[in-house]
């Protein structure tokens, strides 16, 4: 999943030396991949596939569509490759954690989910480490895609047989439509639909900010793996150490903290406040993405793949908007401040939503 949806930000520094793509260029390729996020998970939605058929398959798509981007050259083949890693992240994410979470509900062990929502930090850090060894050599883009894609490659190989093995009866099924959701349902699918917008745009444009202010690779491409370590320690940190908050009430907090993570961008122009919005965003974004899908088992119970699925959809559709919110007009800091300022506003709104609901419920 950090190499599936994410891989393209610290790329993107890379690809502006080595193939020209101009800012424009770059929200149309980063919004391609979120746009197949979306399509995958209405697909999924729609087809109910078994979680560890979607999973398995997921991987591979992953690793086939990263490795094709290496050996593409214009930007109309690396829109089609991104939409096509985008829409396979959607069936590892629904797969995986759909699995995974009813295992770990009916075993009691909900706290180590942490560990499981830690691999897309760990595949961040990776992504943004191997950008940082290819920009240090000197190297093009094109050599840092090959090594994600092998590295994926190994990951789906690795994963395939674990999957077989797994409980099949775990599925992403549809309820019964969604009229048939209730309001704790509807409130999770809108407030996850503003998360996705609201942190799209430094999981987006972070490496690029960081390189308009320091030139040197060795430096600025640090950002991203920063980004990454902040997600994988964060899930698995709440998970152990608030074991005992109620998922929405920690999905709340996150919010509220990845908001001043997006707004700090928006204010402030130096490398140390990047770093800082790096942090609060990495340390959040996944820990509200584990939090609102524990919500979702939560609220669902076994028929919560189905609830998962149109999240993932109002995530997708939120995080498809976010880039091309960035206008070309003006220096690329200067051309995320208003975006960035509209989507903290809009997660502190759901973050209170969240803390709400959690307060009606703890005192029915």
């Amino acid at each position: 999943m950090g190499i599936g949806r994410f891989a393209f930000t610290p790329l993107f520094p890379l690809m502006q030396d080595s193939a020209g793509i101009t800012l424009a260029q770059a929200s149309w390729i980063a919004s391609a991949n979120y746009l197949g996020y979306l399509v995958g998970a209405v697909a999924s939605y729609v087809a109910a596939v078994k979680a560890p058929l979607a999973a398995r398959w997921g991987l591979v798509v992953v690793a086939a569509s990263t490795l094709l981007t290496a050996f593409a050259d214009t930007v109309a083949r690396w829109v089609v490759l991104r939409l096509v890693a985008g829409a396979a992240s959607a069936f590892v994410l629904i797969g995986a954690s759909a699995w995974a979470l009813a295992l770990l509900a009916r075993s009691q062990r909900l706290r180590w989910s942490g560990w499981v929502f830690a691999g897309v930090g760990v595949g961040i850090c990776l992504a943004g480490l191997t950008a940082l060894v290819v920009a240090s050599v000197g190297a093009s883009a094109r050599w840092a895609w090959v090594g994600l894609g092998v590295l994926a490659a190994a990951v789906a190989a690795l994963g395939w047989r674990a999957f077989a093995t797994m409980d099949a009866a775990v599925r992403p099924a549809r309820p019964r439509g969604l009229g048939a959701l209730d309001a704790a349902s509807w409130t999770l699918i809108l407030c996850y639909g503003i998360f996705g917008f609201g942190y799209i745009l430094p999981a987006t444009f972070i490496p690029a900010v960081a390189r308009a202010i320091v030139a040197d690779p060795r430096v600025f491409a640090w950002a991203w793996p920063l980004f990454g370590f902040a997600a994988a320690v964060s899930t698995i940190a709440v998970s152990h150490l608030a074991r005992h908050a109620k998922p929405g009430a920690a999905a709340g907090c996150s919010f509220i903290v990845m908001a001043l993570g997006v707004f700090l961008p928006a204010v402030g122009t130096g490398l140390g406040t990047l770093c800082l919005s790096a942090i609060c965003v990495g340390g959040s974004f996944m820990v509200a993405t584990m939090a609102c899908l524990q919500q979702a088992q939560r609220v669902a119970g076994d028929a919560s793949g189905g609830l998962i699925a149109a999240m993932t959809a109002a995530f997708a559709l939120g995080q498809a908007v976010g880039p091309l919110t960035v206008t070309a007009a003006a220096p690329l800091r200067e051309a995320i401040a208003r975006p960035s300022a509209v989507a903290a506003a809009l997660l502190l709104v759901a973050g209170i939503a969240l803390l709400w609901c959690e307060g009606r419920t703890a005192r029915k």
